[in-house]
């Protein structure tokens, strides 16, 4: 059944974004066994170890005779690695192991909610909350900084542990956004509150995946017939629509929906509507939907100014999944014309 998308901007009150905050369809069974690391890359492995003995015995608050127990503090993983290395499964196996109130969330997910709430009620809400796992985590701007060391800096101290992943090492956080130089001292102060793991290896995505390319529109048509429900639109109708929805709400806005068919991809030339693409592409593939489009090749979606500028890892991820998923609707459309 084919659904309209230009008609849905859901409103989410802030009991609703907690109760969701959990690893999305593609991240709902994973573990630390159906992690398979690379031999070649031994920090896989040891990250995986890592988070596995965490989970399993994280530190307790320090039991007082006649008094409450003692916090402590909250300890923080950060794994840092390039796209397609499993950070996001290794995250979400930590948040399935670990025994206790916990949350996953991506970093958009989490400013959103302390926008929605105001600081004070953000941090009493996930006060309750032993273990928070932040994926895609970055500092886009200084307001964003400030928030994210006030957070963690009310926030960890009382217990609660983070684990968070990022392309980017702690330390060069906001490089190439802002003058992150003037806020050195807020950035660090975040730095210094996790360990990093870092994770090396290749895009596992690209191993066997063949060239993920966009079809034609007639394949597109073709693909409907299995699609189950979607939704079908140009890329320039999205665009337009993504703007006048909060990118913490395309979860919600793709309930239901099993397949996205995009026509005719053309490079995108504005930055805010290209980045509000990227984090769409991260939802759809988060969600284990199927995606199909037409249009020009991937390496001409952005200009080469945004893919070797300051969100370069951002467009490298979202490039590295639509090939991914490109590449398992052109097999699809194979199968079904063997079929026919």
């Amino acid at each position: 059944m084919r659904i309209d998308l230009l008609s849905r901007n859901p409103q989410v009150t802030p009991e609703q974004m907690l109760e969701g905050f959990q690893p999305t369809a593609r991240f709902g069974a994973v573990n630390f066994d159906n992690y398979y690391p690379n031999p070649e890359y031994p920090s896989q492995a040891q990250t995986r170890d890592t988070l596995r003995e965490f989970t399993a015995n994280p530190p307790q608050p320090v039991k007082r005779l006649f008094r409450r127990p003692k916090p402590v503090e909250g300890v923080g993983f950060y794994l840092d690695g390039g796209f397609g290395v499993g950070k996001t499964h290794l995250l979400a196996a930590a948040w399935h192991a670990f025994e206790g109130r916990k949350v996953f969330l991506s970093y958009q997910e989490l400013l959103y909610t302390i926008g929605m709430l105001g600081m004070h009620k953000a941090i009493e809400a996930f006060h309750g909350y032993e273990l928070l796992c932040i994926d895609e985590f970055e500092l886009d701007d200084p307001g964003n900084t400030h928030m994210t060391s006030t957070f963690l800096g009310q926030l960890m101290p009382m217990g609660t542990h983070v684990i968070t992943t990022s392309n980017t090492q702690p330390e060069h956080l906001g490089q190439g956004r802002f003058n992150a130089e003037d806020f050195k001292r807020q950035i660090q102060a975040i730095a210094e509150r996790f360990t990093v793991l870092s994770i090396d290896g290749p895009d596992y995505r690209q191993r066997g995946a063949g060239v993920g390319k966009p079809l034609k529109k007639a394949d597109l048509t073709a693909l409907e017939q299995s699609a189950g429900n979607f939704v079908r639109l140009t890329a320039s109708e999205l665009n337009l629509h993504l703007t006048r929805v909060h990118p913490a709400r395309f979860s919600r806005m793709l309930e239901g929906i099993d397949t996205v068919l995009l026509d005719d991809l053309v490079c995108m030339t504005d930055q805010n509507i290209a980045l509000r693409f990227v984090h769409f592409v991260d939802k759809v593939y988060d969600l284990n939907l199927r995606f199909a489009a037409s249009g020009e090749a991937l390496d001409h979606l952005f200009p080469a100014t945004y893919r070797y500028g300051a969100y370069a890892k951002k467009y490298s991820r979202c490039l590295s999944r639509l090939t991914e998923m490109l590449s398992i609707s052109g097999k699809k459309l194979e199968q079904l014309e063997s079929v026919g």
